[in-house]
């Protein structure tokens, strides 16, 4: 099978990316808990964001500024979800 390269996948990823990320539901990696990212617990910590599941405390995401670039990481959510349709 041929394949393409990561472009092609754009506007499926544009879908995702538009979204209203804490309307999203999370699974988590660490003890299966799925919820809205809205319920998460949240951290400020130094260089940046950390958000852990409600129930086991693991983190599920973090989210930093490191000079000219976002970067997350999301090893703690093992599956992300929005509702089909608009936003």
């Amino acid at each position: 099978m041929d394949h393409l390269d990561g472009n092609a996948a754009a506007g499926e990823l544009s879908e995702v990316f538009t979204r209203e990320a804490t309307a999203a539901r999370a699974t988590c990696a660490g003890c299966g808990t799925s919820g809205p990212v809205a319920e998460a617990m949240v951290y400020e910590a130094g260089m940046g964001t950390v958000l852990r599941c409600p129930a086991c405390e693991a983190v599920l995401l973090r989210l930093a500024h490191l000079g000219d670039e976002v970067v997350m990481e999301m090893r703690g959510v093992r599956v992300i979800r929005w509702r089909s349709g608009p936003g």
